[in-house]
């Protein structure tokens, strides 16, 4: 009571002042007007007054009076006092101080003259009243007032019943049933009521009753009902007493409460005569039942969920289906009398959404909106809520839309004007609504329009005021399409109108807003509420009906039943489709085709799924084995290629994902962004192009669609476009780039430390292979202006993003010639000048002012000494051009405009084309071969602006500040190598450009160096390719070899392109060049025995890399091998070498490593239909008779070894002598350019001129003694005795010389030998050992114990048959036993170490020579001599008659050598001097050059063995008849005559010769 306190001031100065502030303040609240406040604050102030008077601070007389005064302030001032005086009544009673009750009755005492009695009696307590003397007794008083309630409340004076004053009732209900429609108001009603009640006394509650009665009958007429009551009403809980009742005779079995009943509560409510709380404690059923029957529903609805899941037996099925059929039926008949639902949905229907509110939050969400009557109620609301808004911004051009009419309820929500009002009831009544709001599909296209309105207002509004304000609007439209317009999709039935609905509004949002939606929607949205969680089950059950039936054939029929199916739930359905497509990738076909019936939202949807199952963190991305990407992402990944490529799905989303992937290091996703180029862009990616199609890719555009594709690439225009846009739109296109030129490197040192080696260069390779698809994408279909915004300056490339070299320049291309045109043309135009001339040098000046900032920012990018060697001009011009810049494809490009013309032809020729398409067609072709025609034309003036712009640059490309090696060494490592293994074409490009290079006579390059070094260094570099570079590698080698084979194939191409150019110059540092001085040029014979060594070293190194088992060498030598299999091998021997190896490898590989055993098994076939093609060893390159050593070519010229000549494998032991004396050519004759070959290894490997010009040296004065050599040869052969019989008792030893050493390899190479290798050495055994012609026929290997036997053997007779072999062999120098098994000894342990490097090659050459001649030595009596014994018989007649016939001819050949001889022995003497003369260097120290090994302890040994083995060589050659070979019969060739008796001998020999092979294949 008290809140108002007088200050102390006033009762001190209580007369003075005091006084007159109190009643002025009580003046002042008297005036207030606040709705009775101000009465309580009178009170406070009165009381305040009196409580001083009663604690003894102010006198009595003095506070009366001031009482006195205030009773004319108001009327009802005694009553308010009286109110004042019984509150102090029962605070001064309870006091102990009786003094203070004392001050309290005087005080009431004096003011009785101004307060009526009446009114102090009402209040008082009798005991008060007594003390004042106002009654007499107290407790009379008391029973007076029990007897006056009882009469009052407990003898009946008023009718309940109507039966008990009828009268009264019936004029009660005339009067309230009466018409309203005139000047009755509820007032003079009221009056009527009241007079009826008094005058037939009616129970006013009952009369109340009667009045609710009266307008649950007559609902309409609520203002005057609702006016009535509130006039009528006494209080509010009574009220609620009356409405419970009604309620709760409704809540019996069978009873039914009326809706009318429901609506009057709402409208009392609404007009808040009651309160909900007081009125829902008397409503069933219980909230604890609701939420029981809540979980109830959810518990069924999983349950259900589970068992369409489950496998049921059919029977089972059927039972369960009618059962909740039943279930459904009884609660579709019966919906549950649930009051509560009742009145909410009776204040719905009236607009009372604030009490509406309070009773759904009562409940669990969505309960109460999940009864249809409600939920339509509700949106029944939205619509009059939104209707002017919509009116407004939402309306479509051209649509009318039917008109609502608002609530006549001014308590209802008030609609929206605008968006920002949609907040206050809108947004709230949606999402009590929630999935509910399907059952209102106008509804829920008006609530999409306008989200349609508000983004285009979102996105036009820029102004930062409002901006807080529309990004609140913006969230509150994404939350209402999470939880309101995605559930109400899922439970519509197939509306595909919706669906496009709904895209028109989320396709504003950005793609993260719709993904998130999604995820919600896939994810969390259908566990939240029962019926979504049994649409959910439906349709999936639905989903595995449909894809258990799809096929190719009836893909039509299913992709109507998918395209229904997923206008509702697309999440759902396209998450079981992906799971099926995962595990069966035969569904991708079937299932893109049958997704045509889809809508713009589904499409949208389905792109969300796709990323969502490739980011599946349960799903490992690599098989079991650790090697393979795992088959769900290949199969999702080409799943993502077709379906973006044929419908029009917005890529972004996933784009991203791929680049998110990339940085944070994983490379596996870039499989997705490779099939979606390669499809939406047609570009593919392979490395398997065929050698037209290659061609087809150095041309321009038209060509490579026409010509350079597996594929026909046609309709990917807009599919390309469409990637375009999403790249440019989001920015993505050079983040792509840059990061997966990063991963590259990242997939090796970063992925690859846990991960398969094969699995790594896997990866490596897709990175690669994407990269360069990608950017040939962008650098085709970005405009040129695009292009060069994007893409920064080379340094900033690899400085800044630290992008590999070959990709910064591989991106930066394509900008470059952009530049290079756009500056031309500007030049063109600037100057008008047509004549050729004139535009070459505008291109060069074009091509100066784009290239020079580019020369300038090179110089970064590697140490200052790199530029030593190589100028950045030239380092920019190799990686800055192209295939197309160098060469015009004229034959790709007649190739396709044959195709179109044959096309015409056919066209006119099919009479079936109706003649309008016939029209159409032949237009197009026609047109595409003008386009073509033009293009070349087009390339061809481009192709000689370049030649000619490098012709002019060329003098400055390279600087001789270092030796020539150097040069070629960085050449090599920064511009040949990183650039070969990029792509097919740049594989190709490389090739071309050393050519070119050469061609233009470029000063300090050495052509012969340069391939030197490419064609002898190939095992390090194949061992570090992954798959795909092993392509492009042996794609590069091939194309360096088609070069040199040109070259060597014929002497004036030779001599037209490779003679008299800087490229060819021995002498190495020489600086400038001249041409002119013919003895520093490799001549066409001696570059012949290069050739040989190159594929010497080829073979030596493929050998090499099949003998180490690692699966990294053999798979990519054997790619490589296949590559290059049209240039190598040409040499049979060589041939062999490898085929051997490689059906090795075919049997040990084929239960081990099928992959491997599949390529070599591809590699042995082709390389045996190559067979007919590949010529022996002196037909390859031709030597001047006497080899430098005379070893045999099995075991000089096989690599690791175990090359066979070609005689060795293919001649059988039924031979001729004359077979035998050919294979003796050959052996020789393969002997010679293996020597020839370390010469020319000398020659180009030495890094400086010195080096050089000594190799020449030591190789003109072995010439020399070979010559002589010759001479005394020749005297020894006029001796009388060369009869015939010597001559075929020397070949006879010569033949078995040749056994013995086949029987010394097969021992020394034991278990490495193949079967067939074996079987072809066991042929020549055949007559003498049956056992071993069957285990040749079977293809069974020599046991290597009974090999060694034979060896062991011959050893035990060496020593007898000493002399007699040192007699027959002449051999110089005796040797010892120790001696012999010494470097037998140390030659075993040479064989078995099994790496040759390219050092180790030429010790071996310089090993082998030893071996050679002491294996003649061992062998000759012991195995050969058995096996003469029984060969003598059979050859003694042929021997004789064909000894005679060729004794003739080969006295001539001799003459014409010697002849020969004489010349080339003066030449080279003059030579050899003026040499010396020039570099004053000693020939002695490097003659031995072509063998680093000299250092070691054997060569004293070596040098003898040398020459023993040559004074043999020419005792035997001195009884060998001569067959001369085709390169020797071009160089000994001096008039006709012995032309065409040579030319005759030759064709006789090689028809016996193909015999021979045909008899040998047929063996084999």
């Amino acid at each position: 009571m008290a809140t108002l306190i007088l200050p102390g001031e006033w009762i001190k100065n209580w007369e003075k002042s005091g006084k007159h502030e109190f009643v002025q303040l009580c003046k002042e609240l008297t005036e207030k007007t606040d709705h009775g406040s101000e009465i309580r604050d009178i009170q406070a102030a009165l009381y305040e007054l009196c409580w001083q008077v009663v604690q003894g601070n102010l006198k009595l007389d003095l506070v009366a009076s001031v009482l006195g005064d205030m009773m004319e302030l108001r009327d009802d001032m005694p009553s308010i006092l009286a109110d004042v005086f019984s509150i102090l009544d029962l605070e001064t009673g309870a006091l102990e101080e009786k003094n203070k009750r004392d001050h309290y009755t005087q005080l009431v005492g004096a003011c009785l003259f101004f307060v009526p009695e009446a009114i102090l009696k009402e209040r008082l307590d009798p005991e008060t009243l007594e003390s004042l003397g106002l009654i007499k007794q107290a407790h009379q008083f008391n029973q007076k007032i029990v007897k006056i309630k009882t009469k009052l409340f407990y003898k009946q004076q008023k009718f309940n019943l109507l039966r008990e004053e009828n009268e009264g009732y019936a004029k009660l209900i005339t009067e309230l049933g009466q018409d309203l429609s005139g000047n009755i108001t509820s007032h003079v009603v009221l009056e009527s009521i009241k007079s009826l009640i008094g005058c037939f006394n009616l129970d006013p509650n009952r009369v109340l009753d009667i009045i609710l009665e009266v307008y649950e009958s007559r609902s309409d007429q609520d203002e005057f009902f609702l006016s009535l009551i509130k006039s009528y009403m006494c209080e509010p809980l009574t009220l609620c007493h009356i409405l419970g009742f009604k309620f709760k005779f409704y809540q019996e079995p069978n009873e039914e409460t009326p809706k009318s009943l429901y609506h009057i509560a709402a409208a009392l409510l609404h007009h808040n005569l009651i309160e909900l709380e007081d009125l829902y404690v008397h409503l069933m059923p219980l909230d604890a039942t609701i939420i029981e029957e809540h979980k109830r529903d959810i518990s069924e609805a999983k349950q259900i969920a589970r068992k369409l899941v489950m496998v049921v037996l059919p029977s089972e099925k059927n039972e369960d289906k009618e059962k909740e059929k039943e279930k459904e039926e009884e609660k579709n008949e019966r919906p549950p009398d649930n009051q509560k639902l009742g009145l909410l949905e009776a204040l719905l229907r009236i607009g009372d959404w604030h009490h509406a509110q309070s009773i759904m939050d009562q409940m669990p969400s969505f309960y109460a909106t999940s009864h249809k009557a409600i939920a339509l109620a509700l949106c029944q609301l939205v619509h009059l809520t939104v209707e002017p808004l919509y009116r407004r911004a939402g309306v479509p051009k051209g649509a009318r839309g039917c008109v609502m009419h608002p609530l006549r309820n001014k308590r209802a929500p008030r609609p929206a004007e605008n968006f920002e009002d949609l907040r206050r009831d809108t947004f709230s009544m949606l999402c009590y609504l929630g999935p509910h709001l399907s059952h209102d599909p106008i509804l829920f296209a008006k609530i999409v329009r306008l989200g349609k309105a508000f983004m285009k207002e979102y996105q036009s509004d820029g102004r930062p005021d409002v901006k807080d304000k529309m990004d609140t609007l913006l969230s509150c439209f994404l939350s209402i399409a999470d939880q309101v317009l995605l559930p109400s999709l899922s439970l519509m039935e197939c509306n595909a109108c919706m669906s496009e609905e709904l895209w028109g509004l989320f396709k504003l949002f950005p793609y993260q807003h719709r993904y998130r939606l999604y995820g919600q929607w896939k994810n969390e949205t259908y566990s939240s509420h029962p019926l979504l969680v049994k649409v959910k089950a439906q349709t999936v059950e639905r989903a595995k009906y449909i894809m258990k039936r799809l096929t190719k054939e009836n893909v039509k029929q299913s992709g109507r039943q998918i395209g229904k199916l997923s206008h509702s739930n697309p999440t759902i359905l396209f998450d079981y489709m992906l799971s099926q497509i995962q595990w069966y990738d035969n569904l991708i076909v079937p299932v893109v085709d049958s997704l045509k019936y889809l809508t713009s939202l589904n499409y949208d949807v389905l792109a969300y799924c796709i990323i969502e199952a490739l980011a599946n963190p349960e799903k490992e991305k690599m098989k079991h084995d650790d090697t393979t990407i795992s088959s769900w992402l290949q199969s999702l990944a080409s799943l993502c290629g077709a379906v973006f490529r044929k419908y029009p799905i917005e890529l972004a989303g996933l784009l991203q994902y791929v680049t998110n992937q990339l940085k944070a290091g994983k490379s596996f996703d870039l499989l997705i962004l490779k099939e979606v180029v390669q499809k939406m862009a047609g570009i593919e990616i392979t490395d398997e192009m065929t050698s037209e199609q290659l061609e087809a890719m150095t041309g321009g555009e038209q060509l490579k669609a026409e010509g350079g594709y597996f594929g026909q690439i046609r309709n990917t225009k807009k599919s390309s476009q469409r990637l375009k846009d999403a790249l440019l739109d989001h920015e993505l296109a050079l983040p792509l780039c840059l990061l997966m030129a990063q991963q590259r490197n990242g997939v090796v040192f970063l992925e690859g430390g846990e991960k398969h080696l094969k699995l790594v260069g896997h990866l490596y390779d897709q990175c690669h292979d994407t990269l360069v698809q990608f950017g040939g994408f962008l650098a085709s279909n970005l405009s040129t202006e695009d292009y060069i915004k994007r893409v920064p300056s080379i340094d900033i490339l690899c400085n800044q993003f630290h992008t590999p070299h070959d990709a910064a320049f591989f991106l930066s291309r394509p900008m470059y010639a952009h530049q290079i045109l756009s500056k031309y043309d500007e030049l063109k135009k600037a100057e008008k000048g047509n004549r050729q001339q004139q535009k070459v040098h505008k291109y060069v000046a074009a091509c100066e002012q784009v290239m020079t900032p580019v020369h300038e920012a090179v110089v970064s990018l590697h140490q200052a000494r790199v530029w030593d060697d190589l100028r950045p001009q030239f380092y920019a011009t190799f990686w800055s051009l192209t295939m197309y810049d160098l060469a015009v494809p004229h034959s790709a490009y007649e190739r396709e405009v044959n195709k179109l013309k044959v096309q015409i032809k056919a066209i006119e020729e099919n009479p079936e084309i109706p003649l309008n398409k016939k029209k159409k067609e032949k237009e197009r072709c026609t047109a595409l071969q003008e386009k073509l025609q033009e293009e070349e034309k087009k390339q061809l003036e481009h192709v000689q602006r370049v030649l000619h712009r490098l012709k002019l640059e060329k003098d400055n490309w390279l600087l001789a500040k270092s030796t020539k090696n150097e040069t070629i060494t960085k050449f090599l490592q920064l511009c040949l190598f990183p650039r070969c293994i990029f792509s097919s074409i740049d594989a190709v490009y490389c090739a071309r450009f050393v050519e070119l290079v050469h061609q233009q006579k470029t000063p300090n390059f050495c052509t012969l160096l340069c391939y030197d070094r490419v064609f002898s260094a190939i095992i390090y570099t194949v061992a570090s390719c992954t798959e795909n570079e092993s392509h492009r590698y042996g794609r590069f080698l091939c194309c360096m070899l088609e070069t040199v084979t040109r070259w060597h194939s014929d002497r004036a191409t030779y001599e037209k392109e490779c003679v008299n150019y800087p490229g060819f110059l021995t002498i190495f540092r020489a600086t400038g060049f001249d041409g002119g001085n013919k003895a520093d040029q490799l001549d066409y014979e001696n570059f012949r025995h290069v050739v040989h060594k190159w594929h010497y070293m080829l073979t030596k190194a493929s050998v090499h890399c099949l003998e180490t088992g690692d699966y990294t060498h053999i798979r990519n030598i054997l790619i490589v091998l296949t590559k290059i299999l049209p240039c190598y091998p040409k040499v049979l021997n060589l041939g062999q070498a490898l085929e051997c190896r490689v059906h090795k490898i075919c049997l040990e590989e084929k239960d081990k490593r099928p992959d491997l055993y599949a390529l070599a098994m591809g590699y042995s076939g082709r390389l045996k239909s190559q067979k007919v093609h590949m010529v022996p060893e002196n037909e390859f390159h031709h030597k001047e008779q006497p080899a430098r050593s005379a070893t045999p070519a099995s075991q000089q010229n096989g690599p690791g070894s175990t090359g066979k000549p070609a005689t060795s494998t293919s001649k059988t032991e039924e031979g001729t002598s004359e077979d035998g004396d050919r294979g003796k050519d050959k052996s020789q004759g393969t002997a010679k350019p293996v020597n020839k070959a370390n010469s020319a290894a000398a020659k180009v490997t030495t890094s400086n001129g010195n080096g050089a010009l000594n190799s020449t040296k030591a190789v003109k004065e072995r010439d020399d003694k070979e010559k002589s050599g010759k001479e005394k040869k020749e005297k020894k052969e006029k001796t009388p005795g060369s009869t015939p019989e010597t001559k075929a008792e020397n070949r006879r030893e010569k033949q078995r010389d040749e056994r013995a050493g086949k029987e010394e390899r097969v021992a020394r190479e034991g278990k490495e030998k193949t079967p067939k290798a074996d079987r072809e050495k066991v042929k020549p055994d055949e007559k003498s050992s049956k056992d071993d012609k069957a285990k040749a026929g079977n293809g069974e290997p020599m046991e290597p114990s009974r090999e060694r036997d034979a060896i062991k053997e011959s050893k035990s007779k060496e020593k007898g048959d000493r002399s007699a072999v040192a007699g027959s062999l002449k051999s110089p120098v005796p040797r010892s036993e120790s001696a012999e098994s010494e470097r037998d000894h140390k030659r075993r342990k040479l064989d078995s170490h099994s790496s040759p490097s390219h050092s180790s090659s030429v010790k071996d050459n310089s090993i082998e020579p030893k071996e050679a001649t002491s294996k003649h030595h061992i062998n000759f009596n012991s195995v050969a001599r058995s096996k003469s014994r029984e060969r003598e018989p059979e050859k003694k007649d042929s021997e004789n008659t064909q000894g005679r016939s060729k004794e003739k001819k080969e006295e001539k050949d001799r003459k014409d050598r010697k002849r020969d001889h004489t010349v080339n022995d003066h030449e080279t003497s003059q030579e050899s001097k003026r040499r010396k003369d020039e570099n004053g260097t000693n020939s002695s120290k490097n003659s031995k050059s072509t063998s680093p090994s000299c250092d070691s302890p054997l060569s004293a040994e070596k040098e003898k063995s040398k020459r023993s083995k040559s004074s043999s060589k020419e005792k035997a050659e001195s009884v060998k008849p001569e067959r001369t070979s085709s390169g020797g019969k071009k160089e000994s060739r001096h008039d006709k005559e012995k032309s065409e008796k040579k030319e005759k001998r030759d064709s006789s020999g090689g028809k016996e010769e193909k015999k021979h092979h045909k008899s040998s294949d047929k063996h084999r």
